[in-house]
């Protein structure tokens, strides 16, 4: 076996850390190694600190790379240096978990010399666990779509939420899709910021009949772009921006303005790539903490979905308790008249 290089240290905001087996490959098509990767978090360490600060972050591991098996570590891990805070969170069965919260480039290196490649923070600050502050919509493109349709998707969305007075902004998923976060007061509930995500998903199906759908069984879906609004439910999280993604062209989420999305696509941006665009550039989404906006508008809008049309809640993730005012959870093609409302177990 060939020698994965001597441990090193590395220098990040004025602290020095570890890298262990630096040489080792991460990205065998690409011949990333490790250390690449670790190279890479430096370079945008300003970006991605922006993203994780304060958040309670869940990692996503490839100590041998993305040829090796992977996890995700929710607890912090028990050798966390005491300059990294914690935040305990609960999740929906009631458990509750103390997870990193970076508040410094430093702890995304730490992290990454432990193979996190994806970062995954909850959309909450750990000063308060309990109420989001970012609106995330997830457009997920369907087999038979793309990047393209999820685009056309987003314009429409960024029209929609101009309308409600928020202003939001994208990322690429390092994948087929697209996020789109919006700074909010972090004064309403995970179900209340839940419901508003059904409503934008509600109202983008009407503005693109045929093209955007909310429906929660794949069978029902069709070639159509997938508003995942359950990416929005309690313990659900979506890769942050600058995130390394597990593919074998090394992608990373990256943040866009939006008179860019046009002349994008997501292979544009990996961890060479993204170095010399935030170089250039710096962090597109840089403001985002100095804004804070109101939900009442969505909620109002999901209101009159429930009111006018009859449109209540829609089905959790398998994983959940039952919810209040939840529909039957079980796939259409399964479903008897006499289906309990209870989650599908299949």
């Amino acid at each position: 076996m060939a020698s994965k290089g001597a441990a090193m240290e590395l220098e990040v905001g004025g602290r020095a850390v570890r890298l262990s087996s630096p040489d080792k490959i991460y990205f065998p098509e690409r011949g990333f190694t490790k250390l690449d990767v670790a190279q890479y978090y430096i370079a945008v360490g300003e970006g991605i600190t922006r993203a994780l600060r304060d958040r309670p972050t869940t990692l996503q591991r490839y100590i041998e790379g993305i040829g090796g098996e992977s996890f995700y570590q929710k607890r912090a891990p028990k050798n966390l240096p005491d300059w990294i805070p914690t935040a305990r969170i609960a999740f929906p069965s009631g458990r509750t978990a103390d997870e990193i919260c970076p508040t410094e480039p430093a702890a995304v290196l730490w992290a990454a010399n432990l193979g996190t490649l994806t970062f995954h923070p909850w959309p909450v600050r750990r000063g308060d666990t309990e109420h989001p502050d970012e609106l995330r919509i997830d457009l997920d493109p369907q087999p038979g779509t793309d990047f393209n349709d999820a685009v056309g998707a987003a314009h429409e969305l960024h029209g929609l939420l101009d309308e409600q007075g928020l202003h939001g902004r994208p990322k690429t998923s390092g994948g087929r899709g697209l996020h789109v976060f919006v700074p909010i007061e972090p004064r309403w509930t995970f179900t209340q910021v839940r419901r508003a995500a059904i409503a934008v998903g509600r109202e983008l199906e009407r503005r693109m009949p045929g093209r955007v759908t909310t429906a929660w069984w794949k069978e029902e879906r069709g070639e159509r772009i997938f508003v995942d609004y359950n990416q929005t439910a309690r313990d659900r999280t979506i890769a942050s921006a600058y995130s390394v993604r597990p593919n074998q062209y090394a992608t990373v989420s990256a943040p866009l303005r939006w008179d860019e999305l046009d002349d994008v696509a997501p292979r544009d941006f990996d961890i060479m790539t993204m170095r010399t665009r935030f170089a250039e550039l710096g962090d597109a989404h840089a403001d985002m903490d100095s804004e804070a906006y109101s939900l009442d508008g969505l909620l109002e809008l999901a209101a009159r979905d429930e009111r006018d049309h009859g449109h209540g809640d829609l089905p959790y993730p398998p994983d959940y308790p039952k919810m209040p005012g939840e529909p039957k959870r079980v796939q259409p093609s399964r479903a008897r008249p006499d289906t309990p409302n209870t989650p599908d177990t299949h």
